[in-house]
This record gives structure tokens, C-alpha cells and sequence, in this order.
């Protein structure tokens, strides 16, 4: 089963306060009975607000919360008070959350700091006390505004995964076995497609105590762009890593027409994925002799770094490692 307690998606409904009314009130003391206007304003309704934080990794906490609301506005007063403001209602979501509306599809902003704060739905304003309408011809107005009513809308959130390396490739590329070799991280391995429904993320350990964070996104498919396979829900995750490893198996019946395939699915999702860095491994490399690999690699794709590497052996893990930390830091 996929891993339960990752949830990168959730569509939840939001309504913000309402704004508090306007006072018509006029001044009255021992001394004057017949004071001018003094109605203080209604206080704002409450803002629906997300909030940027570092120690989530998941909108698991979301997944059943369907309805978030926050606090009306209070009324106005004499002597020219304000109404308190509505309560507003937080949000907090891992970093690299996308907030979406969910009637145009339009993406409204991504939170990428720790305690950036962006309004969701915005509180209805507070009306005007009674002290804002007079005027020469009209000393005492008798009314004062209203609050604005609160807004209810149905908003997605959506999670990018953030990660140093993003794995690359269709399903049953051995993207998850790589991943259970090179870290602790245990997803699910079967020898069917989309055996990886959620992305898993590992530290690995390099040289001298380094370490770097590594992604196992599930399998792109031709179309992906448009959908198919959930494609959307996979392809978000790989804008937020520094580098790509692309994978494709050495039983392939043509690597160079699996790598145009996968390429042109992150260009036509997004053509900034191709400003990344990008490394090839051809995996199952156990199936091969030095001779067949040396004759493969010459209908290899060219302008990217390639590696031949068996997860089951380890043959070329080590080195895989050398060249990922190496187009990491742009040492090569």
C-alpha cells in the first residue's frame, strides 16, 4: 500500500469573517444632550491565512479538516470606538505548498519560507460608524454602514516535494530499489507498474559525513503532461529539486527514445524542469558484460552524464554518488 500518512493534496472549504457593523451613536453627557455623531467603525472579519513551516512535510494534518472558518468582526461604539477585529484562522503548511482556487484553476501563490504568511480568503471589511456620513446639511445621519459579509470558497492545497535529487523515469525503472540501497528509506518494491504512488524521501549518506536528500517520485508515463497517470500529481514534485536522475533499465528496447520521452514530458509540464541538472543511470547494469555496455554506450543520448549501476550488486553506486554530489555543487 502507498504510504498513508504522505497526503500532498487537499481541497479544503474556507469562509472568513464578517466584517462587525458601524455604530450610529451620538454623543451624550451630563453636560450635553444633544451631542454630535460619535459611532465608532466594526472591526474587520477574520482572514483566512497560510502560514509557512518548516517542520511539516506533509498537509496530513488537513486531510480531514474540510471546513475552516474564522471569527466575525465586533460591532462598533460611541466615543468613536472600533469594533474588535476578527480572530483569524491559521494555516500552517510545509514549505513548497501551492495554494489554488478551485473554481479557475488559478494558482493563487507558493509558500517557500518558514512563517511567510499569504491571506487565503480575505475577512469582510468592518462598516462605517455613523460619525463618517455627517456633514453641513446633515448634522445628525441616522444610519451607519453595515460590515461586509465573509467569503466561503473552496481552495486546493497542493505540496512540492523539495529535495536535492529527483529520480526520473517510468514505472519499474528501479527507482525505488536505488533509493532503499542508497538510504534508510523503505518504499515499496514490486515488480509491477506504480508500485510508487506517493513520492519517498531518504537521506544519503556521503563522504566525510555529508549527506543529501533524495526523492523517489512515481512513474512518469507518455502524456503525463496531460494527466495521464496522474501525471500533475507527480510531475509538481520534481520542480522543487536541484538536480534530475533520469533512470532507464539496460533492458530498454531504446534508451535514447525513453530519455526524449521522459525530457519532453518535463517540457511540455514546465520548460524550466529543463534548466536542471540532469544525470542518466542505466540500471539492471548486472545484466551486462563490459563488452555489450561499451557497445551500448555508444547510442547513448549525448550532453548529459551517464552511469551504468546495478542497485542489487552495487556495481557503480559509489560512483553514482561521486557524480550526483559533483552536478549538486557544480564541481564538473
Amino acid at each position: 500500500m502507498a504510504n498513508q500518512n504522505f497526503v500532498d493534496y487537499v481541497k479544503i472549504c474556507c469562509r472568513s469573517g464578517k466584517g462587525g457593523a458601524g455604530s450610529m451613536h451620538f454623543h451624550r453627557d451630563r453636560l450635553n444632550s444633544k451631542g454630535g455623531p460619535d459611532g465608532g467603525d466594526g472591526g474587520r472579519g477574520g482572514h483566512v491565512i497560510i502560514r509557512g513551516n518548516r517542520n511539516y512535510w506533509t498537509l496530513l494534518h488537513l486531510k480531514y479538516r474540510k471546513h475552516v472558518k474564522a471569527r466575525e468582526g465586533g460591532g462598533g461604539s460611541g466615543g468613536l470606538r472600533t469594533g474588535a477585529q476578527g480572530e483569524d484562522e491559521y494555516l500552517d503548511v510545509p514549505l513548497g505548498t501551492v495554494a489554488k482556487d478551485v473554481e479557475t484553476g488559478e494558482v493563487m501563490f507558493e509558500i517557500n519560507e518558514h512563517g511567510e504568511e499569504q491571506i487565503l480568503v480575505a475577512g469582510g471589511k468592518g462598516g462605517r460608524g455613523n460619525d463618517h456620513f455627517k456633514s453641513p446639511t446633515n448634522q445628525t445621519p441616522q444610519y451607519a454602514q453595515p460590515g461586509e459579509p465573509g467569503m466561503e470558497e473552496w481552495k486546493i492545497l497542493e505540496l512540492k516535494v523539495l529535495a536535492d535529487v529527483g529520480l526520473v523515469g517510468f514505472p519499474n525503472a528501479g527507482k525505488s530499489t536505488l533509493l532503499s540501497v542508497l538510504s534508510e528509506a523503505k518504499p515499496e518494491i514490486a515488480n509491477y507498474p506504480f508500485t510508487t504512488l506517493t513520492p519517498n524521501l531518504g537521506m544519503v549518506s556521503y563522504r566525510d559525513d555529508k549527506s543529501f536528500v533524495m526523492a523517489d517520485i512515481p512513474g512518469i508515463i507518455e502524456g503525463a503532461h496531460e494527466g495521464k497517470g496522474l501525471g500533475h500529481r507527480f510531475l509538481r514534485h520534481i520542480e522543487r529539486n536541484a538536480a534530475l536522475l533520469f533512470m532507464i533499465p539496460a533492458d530498454s528496447d531504446d534508451i535514447q527514445k525513453e530519455y526524449d520521452v521522459l525530457l519532453n514530458e518535463l517540457k511540455l509540464f514546465n520548460e524550466e524542469l529543463l534548466i536542471k541538472d540532469r544525470v542518466l543511470a542505466i540500471t539492471k547494469a548486472d545484466m551486462l558484460d563490459e563488452e555489450l555496455m561499451e557497445e551500448m554506450k555508444k547510442e547513448l543520448p549525448e550532453n548529459v552524464q551517464t552511469v551504468f549501476i546495478s542497485s542489487v550488486t552495487g556495481y557503480h553506486v559509489q560512483e553514482l554518488k561521486d557524480l550526483l554530489w559533483a552536478v549538486m555543487n557544480r564541481t564538473i
